[in-house]
């Protein structure tokens, strides 16, 4: 048996599935695509996490559009977070290209243009459907971790959610939080230490500074309402596709902050919605994150361990989870260690930093006798990638240099004319883009603070007019004892001033 065709029965053997799968392409042995040695990955494991790294322009978007595409096809809901700002194109059908052709005619796949369910969505002011959640949504542990508090601030935060609930203040929004935070420091400051004890203002003041940091990235449009509904994230057409979910985050690149708050948000909202599912025949909803390195760059610790902890255990819901970034090194170890399927295309080695990553990546592969892992990672051409899933028991597959098989979908944007029709034609829109504002902490509170005022004038007005009454009184009151008076009586009579004037008169002559 030639090495090749052993390498064949590897690949054959190593990527058998009994259920549902997806074929990513075709695997290569020594720079040369062998034809049906197709590589497949299980639905059954899709919720185990994974990873989709390269260089830039080595393939990485198309591989991501690749996956969504067959995830939608199979039924299941898929949710992309658009940071370049390319990804819409999967609306629309491929135009088609002789090199697609000739790529599929190596691989052994057909290849058949689609156009794919799409629901285009924004954090920001840009057009889709709104995504927002409210303050209490977030609670004060996750809230205090999103602004990377101490644990006396973290403690306050505590306090004042405690103070809100008992007092029926709703928290939807930042102008809500700030306000709370003022009110229990200065006009509320008795109410407030008489209950729940005395609170530093120093800790305040450096709470409502993380807020405004927040805030001046955009979190003023993201905290408030209609909250998104994670059930919304789950919808299929009535032909039984998935929709694909694409956030657009082209403008809020600069604002790792806003996007780190809505990712941990959204996680913890879609782990306390669905139920548990465990390892059923595939997953719920599959999220792809577009440029990872964005949420894990300015995590702080206590961040890190929260999306850690949520990546570990929300894989029981049928979620999974996708990071898609340059090198695997920007992602950390603890999340690392969580995923099942990798898929590495090329990386450059410019400099020895560049080889000792390359070094450490070939090591997060298994061994195998067909490849130099080193040397295949900086040999790999665009829409190349070696690919390790597990199966259908759990177990890393053959590692396989794999011809990617191409999107069916277009890989463009939309034109401006395209994306106003889908957002025209999308219920979710009418269902999310109305800006609602009711009465929460912010305006109970000024209501309140107003009412105190009122009463505080009311109650000087009375007193100033008690003390006026006051001093009337005792005017009136010196006047009669004056007069009451036996000596002044006397003093001032007309007799005594007659004779007083008759004795000036005598004493004068």
């Amino acid at each position: 048996m030639s090495r090749q065709e052993d390498f064949f029965n590897h690949i054959t053997k190593g990527n058998t599935c009994k259920g549902d799968f997806i074929t990513l392409g075709s695997a290569m042995l020594d720079g040369q695509t062998i034809k049906n040695a197709y590589v497949n990955v299980p639905l059954k494991t899709m919720n185990r996490h994974g990873l989709i790294a390269g260089a830039t322009g080595t393939g990485k978007t198309k591989t991501l559009q690749v996956l969504a595409e067959n995830l939608s096809e199979k039924g299941i809901p898929v949710l992309l977070m658009d940071i370049k700002g390319d990804l819409s194109g999967i609306a629309q059908p491929s135009p088609g290209h002789p090199k697609i052709d000739e790529r599929h005619e190596k691989i052994g796949l057909d290849f058949t243009p689609k156009s794919f369910p799409v629901e285009i969505m924004s954090l920001s002011e840009q057009d889709g459907v709104r995504l927002r959640a409210t303050i209490s949504e977030f609670g004060p542990v996750l809230l205090s971790r999103i602004l990377d508090l101490t644990e006396t601030q973290s403690g306050i935060v505590s306090v004042i959610f405690k103070y809100c609930d008992d007092n029926k203040l709703p928290l939807l929004d930042l102008k809500d939080f700030k306000k709370i935070l003022q009110y229990c420091t200065n006009e509320g400051k008795p109410e407030f230490e008489e209950a729940y004890g005395r609170i530093s203002t120093a800790s305040t003041g450096a709470i409502l500074r993380k807020l405004i940091e927040i805030e001046q990235q955009g979190g003023d449009l993201f905290f408030g309402e209609k909250s998104f509904e994670v059930e919304d994230l789950l919808r299929t057409t009535r032909d039984g596709r998935g929709y694909i979910n694409i956030i657009r985050l082209t403008d809020i690149q600069d604002r790792p902050k806003l996007f780190s708050t809505f990712m941990l948000s959204l996680l913890a909202e879609i782990y306390e919605t669905l139920p548990e599912q465990g390892d059923s025949g595939q997953p719920e909803l599959v999220m792809f994150i577009d440029e990872a390195h964005l949420i894990f760059n300015e995590a702080s610790k206590a961040l890190l361990n929260q999306i850690e902890s949520i990546v570990k255990l929300i894989r029981s819901k049928g979620v999974g989870l996708y990071f898609v970034t340059q090198n695997p090194t920007d992602v950390p170890e603890g999340v690392l260690s969580q995923l099942g399927l990798k898929i590495q295309h090329a990386l450059r080695a410019f400099t020895a930093k560049d080889r000792k990553a390359i070094k450490l990546t070939a090591q997060n592969y298994p061994d195998t006798e067909y490849y130099d892992t080193a040397d295949v990672l900086t040999s790999l051409g665009t829409g190349e990638a070696l690919v390790s899933a597990l199966d259908e028991k759990g177990r890393p597959t053959p590692l396989a240099a794999t011809m990617m098989r191409a999107p069916m979908s277009r890989m463009d944007i939309l034109n401006e004319t395209e994306l106003q029709t889908l957002l025209d034609d999308s219920k979710l829109v009418l269902k999310y883009n109305e800006t609602i504002d009711r009465e929460s902490a912010y305006e109970m509170l000024n209501k309140k603070i107003n009412q105190a005022e009122k009463l505080k004038q009311k109650e000087d007005a009375r007193l100033e007019k008690e003390k006026e009454q006051e001093a009337k009184t005792k005017k009136t009151t010196r006047r009669r004892s004056t007069a009451q008076n036996p000596i002044i009586k006397v003093l001032t009579s007309a007799t005594f001033i007659r004779s007083v004037f008759g004795i000036l008169k005598r004493v004068m002559k």
